[in-house]
């Protein structure tokens, strides 16, 4: 029996309210472990979406990228450890420890988290943004394992409508 079956959902954003729903909808199902890397080219909103799923998951304060300091820890419903991997190596990343954090009691955002692909865990939720237009996205979530692949077949369920192409 493959454990490690994937799910895709393509949600359409016109607006950082519309990100925000992902982001709420995400942060409201997240467990001790979850694991969810964020991938985009610069400016596509993976910061902003890290910044609305850390105050639905009851983060208070100002949430800023990790950039130089790889990786912030806030307190909220459960831990979350920021990371952004941009400017390392998977090398580096390994040497950090930061894969030790994925099996923790916290929730990990990884920005940037191709740059560490073999570090991730088999089961994760992956999020590509992908900009087109000033204010428009397309987000790819694909659930990769359990619980992640039954949180794409119900995101619709909390408000997060798959994309009508």
């Amino acid at each position: 029996m493959d454990n490690n079956v994937e799910s895709v959902l393509k949600y359409h954003s016109y607006s950082l309210e519309d990100t925000e729903r992902l982001a709420a909808a995400l942060a409201a199902a997240a467990v001790p472990g979850t694991v969810i890397g964020l991938d985009g080219d610069l400016g596509a909103g993976k910061t902003a979406f890290s910044q609305r799923f850390a105050h639905h998951l009851g983060v208070e304060g100002i949430v800023n990228s990790p950039t130089f300091t790889i990786i912030k820890e806030y307190a909220g419903r459960l831990p979350l450890y920021h990371m952004d991997v941009y400017r390392i190596s998977v090398h580096e990343a390994d040497e950090l420890g930061l894969d030790e954090y994925f099996y923790g009691q916290g929730v990990c955002l990884v920005e940037w988290s191709s740059i560490i692909t073999e570090l991730m865990p088999p089961k994760h939720l992956h999020i590509y943004m992908e900009t087109v237009g000033p204010n428009e996205r397309i987000i790819t979530v694909t659930g990769t394992g359990e619980p992640y692949d039954e949180w794409c077949r119900t995101l619709e369920q909390n408000g997060v409508k798959k994309n009508d192409e």
